[in-house]
């Protein structure tokens, strides 16, 4: 399988994954110019694996949650691309990749003997105006499965329930943000590789990936264009 992922919920990434290993990759922490990066990003990516936008067999794109402006270009990104090469377009939850990594190195014994193992996680990620896009996960057959979120949250809300986790062995991953209320928030990087594998394992299986961006607050836009661009964010978070 040949599977080209495009995340620009933080920065820019894009990755090229075939039969499960990543064949080439490019990307920038930036958390400006999605829309100057990605387009080359792709071109770049798809040119170091010799292949052309029509072999792929999926396009994953990651959904959020994340700020309008920046997440917008991967999702349209992707749409378009899918629509010229007439290849699938899967989407995944941009905080299941976290989640994903930390649940692939307990499983390779590479998360320490403090971890509990790779049943349970907690992901908190930047969402500016300091606070945080958060949200629990448990192991699933095809990925991630959120058992709280995600929501945006201020870390201080978050406080209380981290140190009832953390005490019942379930980690904090994360960009490690906030350590002076969250604590330590274990060093795993975002992949969107992950995003990938994620969202091969749910197509195959027949499950939904909705291609809808998680934005869970209103964009930094008023009045009725404003309400019209909150898509995806639940009532509680608005």
């Amino acid at each position: 399988m040949r599977i080209l992922a495009i995340d620009t919920s933080a920065g820019t990434q894009v990755a090229l994954v075939v039969d499960g290993v990543v064949a080439a990759r490019a990307g920038t922490p930036e958390g400006r110019g999605h829309a100057e990066h990605t387009t080359p990003f792709v071109h770049d990516v798809l040119a170091a694996g010799g292949l052309e936008p029509r072999d792929l067999d999926l396009v994953a794109v990651g959904t959020g949650p994340a700020p309008f402006t920046g997440l917008r270009v991967g999702l349209v990104s992707a749409q378009l691309l899918g629509r010229a090469a007439g290849v699938a377009v899967a989407g995944v939850p941009s905080l299941e990749a976290w989640a994903q990594g930390w649940f692939e190195r307990c499983a390779d014994g590479a998360a320490g003997p403090s971890a509990a193992g790779p049943g349970e996680v907690r992901v908190a990620t930047d969402a500016r105006r300091r606070e945080v896009y958060t949200a629990r996960y448990v192991a699933g057959e095809h990925g991630p499965v959120a058992v709280d979120g995600p929501r945006v949250v201020r870390p201080a809300d978050l406080a209380d329930e981290v140190t009832r986790e953390r005490a019942a062995g379930i980690a904090v991953v994360g960009p490690g943000l906030y350590p002076d209320v969250l604590g330590d928030v274990a060093d795993v990087p975002f992949d969107v590789a992950h995003l990938a594998a994620i969202a091969w394992l749910r197509t195959q299986a027949g499950e939904p990936v909705p291609v809808e961006p998680l934005y869970l607050r209103r964009p930094d836009v008023h009045g009725v264009l404003g309400d019209a661009l909150a898509v995806g964010a639940p009532e509680a978070a608005r």
